[in-house]
């Protein structure tokens, strides 16, 4: 569904990605690991155009996006659910909601069926992204980016700052998504979220891929774990 080949990207003409491979399969969830600092966020952003590639391939779905603008990206079908929830402040769940709607593309995913999935939020429609707590700001931002259709949902770090009880409901929102033929490609620090949800995994490290195997080999495998993420 999404593949990176050789990708090479950063910030004012500083290298934070080196080469990276990665795959993510049709309808699973890869997730990539690593520590603070390693070029994670960068490779998200890079796949949604938000940063432009130095080289290398992005295909979502067979179609070529490196360096496209990110509007053509979503309208490809991929969905970001950002690091630190970005929802708008004054706009209420409402709005979010509609401007999704409105702007995405069209297929199963309505506003009917994410309330359905995200029941807290059919409760919260008329306050504003500022009177929401953590975890309702990022179920809203999931919502969000599922109101778009996408093929593939891309998710920054979605457990950062939740409480564990929002962090099983994450997990159970990315297995409901796979389940409904979605890919899912998920940036973690929390290795019991990630593992728990992972068909593949990837760990980086200085910018590069370092690890790349099915989730069930890297469970059984502790050492290696311990080296490359310090756990």
């Amino acid at each position: 569904m999404l593949v990176t080949r050789g990708l090479v990207s950063g910030y004012a003409g500083s290298r934070v990605l080196h080469e990276v491979d990665v795959e993510v399969p049709e309808r699973g969830v890869l997730a990539v690991l690593g520590r603070n600092g390693v070029g994670k966020s960068t490779l998200v952003s890079t796949i949604m155009g938000l940063v432009r590639p130095m080289a290398g391939s992005v295909t979502v779905a067979g179609h070529e996006v490196a360096g496209s603008r990110p509007d053509r990206i979503a309208r490809l079908g991929v969905g970001l659910v950002p690091q630190g929830r970005r929802v708008f402040a004054p706009l209420s769940v409402a709005e979010h909601l509609e401007i999704a709607d409105r702007a995405g593309r069209k297929g199963d995913w309505t506003r009917e069926r994410v309330v359905e999935l995200l029941p807290r939020l059919g409760e919260r429609m008329r306050h504003r992204g500022d009177q929401l707590s953590g975890g309702e700001q990022q179920m809203l931002a999931i919502a969000r980016a599922l109101l778009t259709n996408p093929r593939i949902l891309l998710l920054d770090e979605p457990s950062d700052g939740l409480a564990p009880s929002v962090v099983h409901q994450v997990a159970d929102v990315v297995r409901e998504v796979c389940g409904a033929g979605m890919s899912v490609l998920i940036v973690e620090q929390n290795l019991r979220l990630a593992l728990s949800v992972a068909d593949r995994v990837v760990v980086m490290q200085k910018g590069s891929v370092r690890w790349d195997a099915p989730g069930a080999e890297f469970r059984r495998n502790r050492s290696r774990a311990e080296e490359l993420l310090g756990i």
